[in-house]
């Protein structure tokens, strides 16, 4: 069962706070095409669900019909990806101001990672199709 827990979150100048009040204490590995443009490689989140609160300037992109990004508006540090039907947003893991302890719990659109690289530990995997399935529901 996963367990919740309260975060807080800043960016990299601190022009920007975030507070999860629910976030899991597991993280997953995103291998999309996307969050590969956007980071420069896997998106490693975790999922906060819909109470986090913002304080401060950013700037937010929406991505996809379904999802947004939200930035910094002074340094540009990567804040949250947000599903919009769920309002449910996932943050990079390495943002929280006192690194929690987290379990990796998955990694989606596997069918999208690339040959050159793999993590060490076994998770569960799931395609993008698998993964549109899943929040479709």
């Amino acid at each position: 069962m996963t367990e919740q827990q309260s975060l807080k979150a800043s960016c990299l100048c601190g022009a920007v706070t975030l507070h999860a009040k629910n976030a899991k204490s597991e993280f997953d590995a995103c291998h999309c095409s996307m969050c590969a443009k956007w980071g420069g490689g896997p998106f490693l989140g975790v999922e906060c669900g819909s109470e986090v609160t913002v304080d401060g300037e950013i700037s937010v992109f929406a991505s996809s019909d379904w999802a947004e990004r939200a930035f910094c508006g002074r340094c540009g540090t990567h804040l949250y990806y947000r599903l919009k039907a769920h309002n449910a947003y996932v943050l990079p893991m390495g943002l929280f101001d006192q690194r929690p302890t987290l379990a990796f719990e998955k990694q989606i659109f596997i069918d999208e990672k690339p040959d050159e690289y793999s993590f060490a530990e076994k998770t569960p995997t799931l395609t993008g199709q698998e993964v549109f399935k899943l929040y479709s529901e």
